[in-house]
């Protein structure tokens, strides 16, 4: 790989060399930084956070993951911290705040053992052994079985999570939305459960109208309109062809040449040309379809064949939604034309329609039959609102997916927190493991804070319910975020799929423990005229 020679670190002037526990602290300070950021964006009393880009756009948000994507940092431990939200989006698609929380809690939690100059591998391994004890319990005598067949207990769920969100508001439609495109996209075959919402469940997001307005359609919505004014615009019960070809004469790759000697020949060229557009219309026209959907472009005259033959066309489909309209009625997506038989024909659509909404005009196949696709229409009063309303469907969604591929819940609110913090306590092991169980208690402690309650008042009252509660079954007991009073989750219906709590554990307590394995910095580019500021916080300022 380096030819023979051994690899050498050159270390010149220019290069920046801070090594063992001050570049731990100053990790420990970044992470912190950035978690002090997010904070106040956990729980239903949530605050936004108006971010704008370079470009001069601006986002609303208060989703951990948008906000962090936005933000521009030069620590490297910041940046792997915004690194496990980005994660946590793409594994479960909710938690996202309490991960970084968390995380920069845990971080916290180490610094004094460091400052006592304990070894961090004594650190790192304490948090490994609490790491295993709270996955142990959360999968056994923490958490309970959902029967996914319970359509109420399931809506209870997907509304916890809806609650802390800018959509909160509207939660009862959300929560309706996000089981039906869920349920709609559920495939079981042979055993094997599949439920894709990011390639069958399109959010389509039209600036206008009410939110109360959007839905979930029982088929496809694409943004196109048919390619002939003349062609029909209302078919009820369409037979649906879908091609991947295009329907016009072939051009050459590249500069192609035709050296033409009589005039006849001329002629003759474009009389092929016709001939093979003729022939490509005459095998789609053979299956008697009513509609035709390709991925690639359709000439004049294919549009006046297959016009004469009462099809309607519609090109230039993006190839994910032929792939939406042949899951949603059955059609099978065809490569050439003469290919064409009986059995690709999608017939399991009960309606196609073309409608003006706005400016623009809209497709709709409809009223399918077993639709295993959907498209959810959302609307909204401004591009913002259609945007924040997006993110927090998809964290909507991602929590009905998870009850379906892993039906178990946990007391939210804090509560599960509290539960395995008090668990950790009783092992009686001192240092470094008692300090993750302390470090959970932020999240408790965080909703407290974000309503305004009186947060000792409160965690002294939450730690002391938990300590007195006897019994197989688990404490729910945990912070209401709305009032800051401690309710019990069970009368209050807050629960958590099992898949976020443990994802959202492991990955903040393996961040830290990355983190506290780093004793070197190492960066080679220069200094630029001054010193550079060594403060993490002010490193991790978003650009503003």
């Amino acid at each position: 790989m380096f030819g023979g020679q051994q690899p050498i670190l050159v270390l010149s002037q220019n290069t920046k060399r801070e090594s063992g526990r001050k570049v731990q602290l100053e990790n420990i300070q970044a992470g912190k930084a950035i978690a002090d950021v997010i904070r106040t964006c956990l729980g239903p009393q949530a605050m936004l956070k108006m971010l704008m880009d370079p470009m001069g756009g601006i986002v609303m948000t208060n989703d951990g993951n948008a906000i962090l994507r936005e933000i521009t940092v030069q620590h490297p431990a910041a940046k792997s911290m915004i690194e496990i939200a980005r994660t946590q989006d793409e594994e479960v698609g909710d938690g996202t705040t309490s991960v970084i929380v968390l995380a920069g809690e845990m971080l916290a939690a180490a610094e004094p053992f460091l400052q006592q100059q304990i070894h961090p591998t004594v650190i790192i391994r304490a948090y490994r052994e609490a790491l295993e004890d709270i996955v142990g319990h959360l999968q056994t005598d923490l958490s309970v079985l959902l029967d996914v067949k319970d359509k109420a207990k399931m809506a209870e769920v997907v509304k916890a999570c809806v609650g802390t969100k800018f959509i909160g508001k509207w939660s009862d439609l959300a929560v309706k939305i996000a089981l039906d495109a869920v349920q709609t996209v559920t495939l079981n075959e042979n055993g094997r459960l599949e439920v894709d919402i990011k390639r069958y469940a399109k959010v389509e997001k039209i600036p206008g109208g009410a939110i109360e307005e959007s839905c979930v359609l029982k088929g496809v919505m694409i943004n196109k309109d048919v390619t002939h004014p003349k062609m029909r615009r209302y078919i009820e019960n369409p037979r649906i062809v879908l091609l991947d070809c295009s329907l016009e004469y072939k051009k050459g790759e590249s500069q192609t040449n035709v050296e033409i000697i009589g005039e006849q020949d001329f002629t003759r060229m474009l009389q092929i040309e016709e001939e093979f557009v003729q022939r490509i219309c005459a095998d789609i026209i053979a299956v008697k379809p009513d509609l035709v959907f390709t991925e690639k472009g359709v000439s004049d005259l294919a549009q006046h064949y297959l016009l004469k033959a009462g099809i309607t066309a519609i090109r230039r489909l993006r190839k994910t939604d032929n792939l939406r309209i042949a899951r949603a009625c059955g059609a099978t997506i065809v490569n050439r034309t003469e290919e064409l038989t009986e059995k690709d024909v999608g017939t399991g659509a009960g309606l196609f329609e073309i409608k003006k909404i706005g400016d623009d005009y809209f497709t709709f196949v409809t009223q399918c039959k077993d639709p295993k696709a959907c498209t959810i229409l959302l609307r909204g009063a401004s591009k913002d609102i259609l945007n924040e309303t997006e993110r927090n469907l998809q964290d909507a969604l991602h929590v009905a997916r998870n009850l379906v591929l892993e039906p178990r819940l946990v007391p939210g609110g804090g509560a599960v927190e509290m539960a395995v913090s008090q668990l950790l306590s009783r092992k009686q092991v001192k240092g470094p493991y008692t300090a993750v169980a302390h470090a959970l208690e932020i999240i408790p402690r965080t909703l407290a804070q974000n309503c305004g309650a009186n947060t000792i008042r409160a965690l002294t009252a939450l730690r002391a319910k938990h300590a007195s509660h006897t019994g197989d079954s688990v404490c729910a007991w945990g912070i209401d975020g709305e009032s800051g009073e401690i309710v019990d989750m069970n009368v209050k219906n807050i629960w958590e799929p099992l898949a976020v709590k443990l994802q959202t554990y492991k990955t903040a307590v393996e961040t830290a423990i990355l983190l506290l394995r780093i004793d070197d910095i190492v960066s080679g580019s220069k200094k630029r005229g001054g010193n550079e500021p060594t403060n993490p916080a002010a490193m991790a300022q978003g650009q503003e």
